[in-house]
């Protein structure tokens, strides 16, 4: 018995089969084997079309079952993971009216602050929690006015992974966590946004089905098998965004836990179990994958730009070229906690929503040049990102969500001790480091919502955990002194 998990990505789709007795992971793949392309007509832009997003889970589904050996017939669940806040558009015959306009396009800024401005913030923030930023919904606006013939053609709006589904079952569903990313959910009325559709001009009928995110959610039609080389009938039965989905692959699951990656931008997401907002709007939230109007779950999402895009900036300028990246690490380490008074702000990478979108950019302050060196510099970079995780954790804490274990994939940043251990120290958190990654994450939510598994634990059990980090209470000082020191010249920063 096996689970298929996809992970729509916007430079590849990822495709495991996991044994849903075990838990193992038995085949894996991706595809295309170099970054998919994304269409710029115009900087800002940024659109893929969702056959491609086709062709690469069809690619990615042969190589798995190939590689496997696994008999389709004993596939008993698929679940999909996707890139969050796209926006793909069908008319009556279910085909896409043009490219998707994905989640790094910037098309909709204009039309989300002039409705935050229109509507009023505690109107948006009480019932979107939100912002209406650059969500799907602000991007439709953008089609509503520059392309008026295909938004007359609308059947149906959906995201990314709603598409997928639609694929492979021809049934046009999506959840309330899904509604809540497009910010087109009322958490305060636990119904479709009524109030920003009509400020859009939209019609409420443009939204499909609403279904749970673990339920049932149609089976693989005779021609969608015959594609991807599948079964008929195997349940899709799980979907989410890659956040919650990358939250729901480490068991992050209850109020507190928090999940955190750390690649070329960093995400810490935490779960917090009452419906509440950041007045300030600097961080994002969702509606978590067990999220119910009457047991709150909520996905308070913090995303900083310049994370493993510095650490790798710092590679290039200010190691070796020799060196490798652990040994960037080693020779971080061999500057004290808080580097000798060296503070790196990391904003380097545009503007900053933890910041008010203020573009701050990247500093390097405190140097002296007759007792700093690249020592110095090196665990200053590390330091500072891991001191904007703090400050935005700090915006989750004053939202109620007590923070005191992380949970991370062993991967890019966290690969660091020093990283590791900055991070426990600075947040006073437990952080442990586990084997997993998004499509089998979406593997075993498939598993919840088909029944196989009672629940997330039993779906987890076999969680790989590598190490666990503890903070060290000797150092707790210097961690303190030395991110006090990152928020006075963060303010300097500011004025």
């Amino acid at each position: 018995m096996y689970l298929l998990g996809y992970d729509i990505g916007s430079s590849s789709v990822k495709a495991s089969l996991v044994d849903a007795v075990s838990g193992k992971t038995v085949a894996t793949d991706f595809y295309p084997r170099s970054e998919a392309e994304i269409i710029a007509h115009r900087p800002g832009w940024a659109e893929q079309h969702p056959d491609q997003w086709w062709e690469s889970l069809r690619q990615a589904t042969a190589s798995v079952l190939a590689s496997s050996g696994v008999d389709p017939k004993d596939i008993k669940a698929i679940g999909i993971s996707y890139q969050m806040h796209g926006l793909v558009m069908v008319d009556k015959d279910l085909c896409p009216l043009r490219h998707a306009i994905i989640w790094c396009d910037s098309r909709g800024v204009p039309y989300g602050e002039k409705a935050f401005g229109e509507l009023g913030e505690e109107q948006c923030l009480s019932h979107l929690l939100n912002s209406p930023g650059n969500f799907t919904a602000t991007k439709l606006a953008w089609v509503k006015e520059h392309e008026p013939e295909t938004f007359e053609r609308i059947y149906k709006i959906m995201l990314p992974g709603d598409y997928a589904a639609m694929r492979l079952t021809g049934r046009l569903c999506t959840t309330v966590s899904g509604l809540s990313e497009m910010m087109l959910w009322d958490f305060k009325e636990n119904r479709p946004a009524s109030f920003l559709l009509d400020y859009f001009g939209y019609g409420a009928d443009i939204i499909p089905e609403i279904v749970p995110t673990f339920s049932i959610q149609g089976t693989v039609t005779a021609e969608a098998a015959a594609e991807l080389g599948l079964a008929e009938g195997i349940p899709v039965s799980y979907r989410a965004g890659d956040q919650p989905n990358n939250a729901l692959s480490l068991n992050v699951f209850n109020p507190g836990e928090v999940a955190s990656t750390a690649g070329t931008s960093g995400v810490v997401y935490g779960v917090l179990g009452e419906v509440n907002y950041d007045p300030q709007s600097r961080v994002n939230t969702f509606a978590h994958v067990n999220h119910t109007h009457e047991d709150p779950r909520l996905g308070v999402l913090l995303c900083i730009n310049g994370t493993g895009i510095l650490n790798s900036w710092s590679k290039r300028n200010m190691a070796p070229d020799t060196i490798t990246y652990p040994g960037m690490n080693d020779l971080a380490a061999k500057a004290p906690i808080g580097s000798a008074g060296v503070s790196v702000i990391p904003f380097g990478n545009g503007a900053e929503r933890v910041l008010r979108n203020r573009e701050v950019g990247c500093s390097i302050h405190g140097v002296n040049f007759l007792t700093h060196d690249r020592s110095h510099l090196l665990r200053a970079e590390q330091e500072g990102i891991v001191f904007s995780f703090m400050y935005g954790m700090e915006v989750m804490e004053q939202m109620g969500m007590k923070l005191s274990k992380i949970h991370a994939g062993h991967a890019n940043m966290f690969l660091s001790p020093l990283f590791r251990n900055t991070l426990a120290g600075v947040s006073g958190a437990t952080i442990e480091l586990y084997n997993t990654d998004g499509s089998v994450g979406a593997a075993k939510g498939a598993g919840i919502g088909a029944g196989i598994y009672t629940d997330n634990n039993e779906a987890f059990a076999s969680l790989e955990k590598i190490e666990v980090i503890e903070p060290v209470a000797a150092d707790a000082g210097a961690y303190a002194d030395a991110y006090a020191l990152w928020k006075e010249r963060l303010a300097m920063c500011m004025k």
